[in-house]
């Protein structure tokens, strides 16, 4: 089997090609192959797959061969293969908001596409910006945040999770809960490094209050523009970057009155720039992707 090693700010998948692959078990693949001593080494696999309903389809598995809804780092680096290995046609970018926002990302910007993803989160629209044909950076419609508590899910009343206690290892927190089709959670500190995130990070996933476990992200504030912020994420553990959890930190942060919509979140991996656009509702994140190497799998 034939694969490639991608990866967004250091959040690394395993991609194959299912339009020439066939896989019978992916969960099994998803566990041996992210192995980072005796596999390939990543967070997890992602699948780059024919699609009725988009330019492609991509189907994601965390490193413990669970299957999840959506990953925004592993997107864009599924755009950017799909794009630069001919697997579809793109179109000529005319997504306004897109366009700004990779023009801020990549000044001199001139050829600028668009594709569409079907994930488990829908189906969404990713808008490339390339430089001597090659991917260098993308912009993804995430769609609009899912802010109910029983649609997140977590096992609260009301409309929306903000400010939420949470006791936990001593801890006393407070949390607030979205989902970009995947469930996070979202806590505001002083110094984001001081965290014990492998401590809090697997006791927050497994938590009764989430049915469905949960990705968790711990925010320092630096401006109502800017953020630091550190990831456990969900079947992974820590991450170097999570797209739809920095999404999800751009809607806590005006939920919770500490960011504006529009945000730079500085991830261990690099830098994301997020807008939750209160015209449409929807949020949307630019970021780089990158191909690491190919190899064969036996």
């Amino acid at each position: 089997m034939r694969f490639t090693k991608m990866q967004g700010l250091g959040n690394d998948y395993v991609y194959v090609n299912c339009f020439e692959e066939k896989l019978p078990d992916p969960q099994k693949l998803a566990i041996e192959i992210s192995d980072r001593h005796f596999g390939v080494g990543s967070d997890g696999l992602i699948l780059i797959m024919p699609s009725d309903q988009a330019d492609v389809r991509m189907r994601m598995f965390n490193a413990d061969g669970s299957e999840a809804q959506m990953c925004g780092n592993g997107i864009r680096c599924v755009a950017k293969y799909a794009y630069e290995h001919k697997l579809l046609k793109a179109r000529p970018l005319s997504h306004p908001v897109c366009d700004r926002l990779l023009r801020s990302a990549l000044p001199g910007t001139q050829n600028s596409y668009q594709i569409t993803v079907q994930t488990g989160n829908g189906i969404l629209t990713l808008a490339l910006a390339t430089v001597a044909d090659r991917v260098e950076q993308v912009c993804v419609d995430m769609g609009r945040p899912i802010l109910a508590p029983d649609q997140i899910p977590v096992k609260l009343t009301g409309q929306q999770a903000v400010g939420v206690p949470l006791s936990i290892e001593g801890r006393n927190l407070l949390m607030t809960c979205v989902s970009m089709g995947n469930p996070h959670a979202v806590f505001y500190c002083d110094d984001v490094e001081a965290i014990d995130l492998k401590l809090l990070g697997p006791a927050i996933e497994n938590h009764s209050m989430f049915p469905q476990r949960i990705n968790v992200h711990f925010v320092q504030v630096i401006s109502g523009r800017q953020v630091i912020m550190r990831t456990w994420e969900r079947g992974s553990g820590i991450t170097l970057a999570c797209g739809t959890g920095a999404a999800s930190v751009c809607v806590a942060g005006v939920l919770a009155s500490k960011t504006s919509t529009e945000i730079l979140a500085h991830l261990p991996g690099g830098d994301l720039q997020l807008l939750w656009d209160r015209q449409d509702d929807h949020v949307y994140m630019v970021g780089p992707a990158v191909e690491v190497f190919s190899g064969l799998w036996k």
